[in-house]
């Protein structure tokens, strides 16, 4: 019975090693004070936080379809909020997926939770989900992520429009975002320690 009991063993260790398997990654991770003048001035969109360059992972897959399925996955989305204006105002990051090639509307769009104070709010979305995201080429990947702030009126709610945008400005926030795989779960200790601060 022992002999079997370490056979059996054996054979489950590579079931096991890849269930442990983690092919997820960090998109991006960047802090922020922005302003209302910043949003008045960010080009070629106001209220827009452009996330390229050097603040966007440069080891992301170009194929986000195989070998590993990151289209039909999860993203997992953790803003924290360091800084609110003050009132409570409902305010939201809209987190749009800019690709190398789009079809339709060209690009695809998720959001933070909706938060009214400061503190840290996550959730995990479907990436077959969210607005538009069939207008993306998953297979030719994404070659940056606009980031919007919003109240939470809808799609053209831009905090710079608002008379009242002493309620949205100034903020500083932390957003994160990590690419799950088909299959996995979110793995909270792939948090960097440390953001890229951007100043």
């Amino acid at each position: 019975m022992k002999k079997i009991a370490q056979i059996l063993f054996l054979l489950a260790l590579p079931l096991f090693s890849m269930a442990q398997k983690n092919n997820q990654f960090v998109l991006f991770d960047v802090q922020f004070e922005y302003t209302k003048e910043n949003a008045d001035n960010s080009t070629p969109s106001k209220s827009h936080f452009y996330v390229k360059g050097e603040r966007i992972n440069a080891n992301r897959p170009i194929d986000w379809t195989s070998p590993i399925d990151y289209r039909n996955g999860k993203v997992h989305v953790r803003l924290e909020v360091l800084k609110k204006a003050e009132g409570n105002f409902p305010t939201v990051w809209t987190l749009c997926y800019i690709p190398n090639h789009g079809q339709g509307n060209g690009y695809g769009c998720t959001n933070t939770p909706i938060y009214t104070e400061a503190g840290v709010y996550e959730k995990d979305i479907e990436m077959t989900s969210f607005w538009e995201n069939e207008s993306i080429i998953w297979s030719e990947g994404i070659k940056q992520m606009d980031l919007v702030i919003k109240d939470d009126s809808g799609g053209q709610g831009h905090a710079h429009k608002r008379a009242d945008s002493e309620h949205f400005f100034p903020t500083t926030v932390r957003i994160t975002m990590v690419q799950v795989p088909a299959g996995e779960e979110y793995d909270p200790n792939l948090l960097p320690s440390k953001p890229l601060l951007i100043k």
